[in-house]
């Protein structure tokens, strides 16, 4: 019996830890910010959901992009597309990292913390309209230089694998937060839409691969295979789309846990979804990394994944007696409701 490979099996570890935190904290940055003093929220913190035909589309809509993307690499190489993206990626980057360095900043903070800061406003006004209206804490202005450094260092080319990870998690954490789905129903349709999607791609052809290979963007997550953190023997690699997706189906879950509380807060609460949720995705993704290890082949995360998160989610439901109740739950419509408040005062 061959030794264990403890460089790899850290690696391993080190990617699925990465991962789950990404999720834990990108979950609870997309539960409803407190109201303000009077009572209402600001447009810009009600998001739009995904409906259940949006998830219908997005393997359509995720196909035609992948293939787009292969012929582009196939036929027309890959310098003048990675130039291009990457800076489009720096200056979305900037904006990434800014919004994921003032959720982490308020969490640590807290609220009453938060808001002690002053309130600082730009208004563009044309006529009575309003064509423009920013809005911003002092100390979230004085994170965005902050932000701007690790875009300034991948556009130069001071690429490392912690660079990569800094900029692929604060897209992972905005994504949790802008990503919405309305329903459990719709979480269910976009995981076994993508389930498809995802095994077509990586074992019907080579264009998942393909791609994943040669785009050099920060849209994945890289440990080196080194206890050490050597980087001679490689990295092991997780696309963001296999933290993303699972992630905000994960997100409802904490925040139907949320509305099952009538928490006020973000924090003293019970989450039997999201935790279900969270540990089928522990399982799901040590899973994918163990049979990838033992065939030597890559292999398409949400065959695992999804059918994880689908069942932590039926099963806690149906253990609780109360499967019947969250799948008719929207969260649109919780949210509708707040527009309503909000207009009303």
């Amino acid at each position: 019996m061959s030794a264990l490979d403890y460089d790899l099996l850290s690696s391993y570890a080190g990617l699925l830890s990465l991962a789950t935190a990404s999720i834990y904290l990108g979950a609870h940055g997309s539960l409803p910010l407190p109201r303000n003093a009077d009572g209402s929220r600001a447009a810009e913190d009600i998001p739009e959901r995904m409906s259940s035909e949006d998830a219908y589309l997005f393997p359509i809509f995720g196909s035609a992009t992948l293939v787009g993307m292969y012929a582009v690499v196939k036929y027309l190489g890959t310098e003048w597309i990675n130039w291009l993206l990457s800076w489009y990626f720096a200056v979305a980057g900037v904006g990434a990292v800014w919004k994921a360095a003032i959720a982490l900043t308020r969490y640590g903070l807290g609220d009453v913390r938060w808001t002690a800061f002053d309130q600082v406003s730009v208004i563009i006004r044309k006529g009575n309209g309003v064509l423009l209206e920013l809005s911003a804490r002092t100390l979230s202005l004085a994170l965005l230089p902050v932000a701007v450094v690790p875009s300034a260092l991948y556009t130069l080319r001071a690429r490392s694998t912690l660079l990569t990870d800094v900029l692929a998690l604060a897209f992972a954490h905005s994504a949790l937060g802008l990503l919405k789905i309305d329903s459990f129903r719709t979480g269910c349709i976009l995981l076994a839409g993508l389930f498809v999607y995802d095994v077509w791609w990586v074992f019907g052809t080579e264009v998942m691969v393909k791609v994943a290979t040669s785009l050099d963007v920060p849209i994945k997550l890289l440990w080196p295979k080194s206890m050490a953190f050597a980087a001679e023997r490689g990295f092991t690699m997780l696309g963001l789309g296999d933290v993303v997706i699972p992630g905000i189906f994960i997100a409802l879950a904490l925040r139907y846990d949320h509305h099952r509380a009538g928490a006020p807060g973000h924090r003293a609460f019970g989450k039997p979804y999201f935790y279900a949720g969270l540990g089928a995705y522990v399982a799901g993704l040590a899973t994918t990394m163990g049979v990838m290890h033992a065939f030597g082949k890559a292999q398409p995360a949400l065959l695992y994944l999804s059918p994880a998160c689908i069942g932590a989610f039926a099963a806690t439901g149906a253990m609780r007696g109360e499967l019947g109740v969250a799948w008719a739950w929207r969260d649109e419509e919780e949210e509708e409701k707040r527009k309503l408040d909000a207009h009303a005062k």
